[in-house]
């Protein structure tokens, strides 16, 4: 069961979360970090992570241009992690029927509050003709009000009335075994469906080198510390007599489970690398875009 103070905080963080994204833009709008924030306050640090870390790979690729709206992953973050632990809902289960739905949903929450503001909008350029300065300011402070409600009327009202209804989709997905294991599938197939739509829209085909170097270095660090996990368990059995047996548990694992990350680490500090590097040599050379591109309004694909 979910507390009321739970459901304060977690409702006054999803009304904040949008602000940021259209402002601050600190990072505390996003999935992953909604994961943190309610597994913190449901007391599953790890759920939360890996809620919101699903979500935040699904919608790598999408963005919003203009006045677009897209799905509200972080929402869906919020309700699959709080609903997750509270009701003892597997992630992958978590994120394929409630994240997934409730991202979905509340696009028409987004399109509400765009449309909201823009009364606040016509009367700010009211204020502009007048040069009232402080309505201007009022004006701007008070059109964050429909879009944090945009966020927070629907997680407060998920979060309070919608328990009953999520119980009655744990017990009945729990009678079938079968939509079980589809739906943990279909979770765990969301994050590559996330790097697909990324690639899609990145300049893979001017950068293929980098790709190809990626993958490389990856399978090569996996298959070494994979190996150094191999030897570990072999030293492990080896002395799994008297001497290792005299160890703590803590101590008999230690040297064995230390590998399992290291890969992916090796990975981002060579990538980080060559972003820096890359940075580094763009701003030694400026290339001006072709007059015709400029013309006709194309976009360049790292501008894209």
């Amino acid at each position: 069961m979910i507390q009321w103070w739970q459901i304060l905080l977690l409702t006054l963080y999803s009304a904040y979360q949008i602000c940021d994204e259209l402002t601050i833009v600190s990072s505390a709008g996003s999935p992953v970090f909604a994961g943190f924030i309610t597994g913190l306050v449901m007391g599953d640090l790890g759920t939360g992570l890996l809620i919101g870390a699903s979500l935040q790979l699904t919608v790598l690729g999408v963005g919003t241009f203009g006045g677009a709206s897209r799905i509200d992953a972080t929402s869906g973050a919020v309700l699959a992690t709080a609903f997750s632990v509270a009701g003892g809902i597997k992630p992958e289960i978590a994120i394929a029927t409630i994240a997934v739905p409730v991202a979905g949903l509340l696009t028409y929450a987004d399109i509400l509050g765009r449309m909201s503001t823009t009364a606040f909008a016509h009367r700010i350029d009211a204020a502009i003709e007048r040069f009232d300065y402080k309505g201007i300011e009022r004006n701007y402070l008070l059109g964050a009000l429909p879009w944090a409600l945009s966020r927070a009327l629907p997680v407060f009202l998920a979060l309070k009335f919608g328990g009953a209804y999520v119980q009655s989709i744990v017990d009945y997905v729990e009678q079938y075994k079968w939509i079980a294991n589809g739906l943990t599938l279909a979770g765990r197939m969301l994050p590559g469906l996330g790097f697909a739509i990324l690639l899609r829209y990145l300049p893979v085909k001017r950068h293929l080198h980098y790709l190809a170097l990626g993958f490389g270095l990856t399978a090569m660090l996996s298959v070494l510390y994979g190996n150094v996990q191999s030897v570990g368990n072999a030293v492990s059995a080896m002395l799994g007599t008297d001497a290792f047996a005299k160890l703590p548990k803590e101590q008999m694992v230690a040297f064995t489970n230390n590998f399992k990350s290291v890969s992916m680490i090796g990975v981002a500090i060579i990538g980080i690398f060559l972003a820096v590097q890359h940075f580094k040599n763009s701003q030694r050379t400026v290339v001006a875009a072709p007059a015709s591109n400029v013309e006709s309004g194309e976009i360049e694909d790292d501008e894209f």
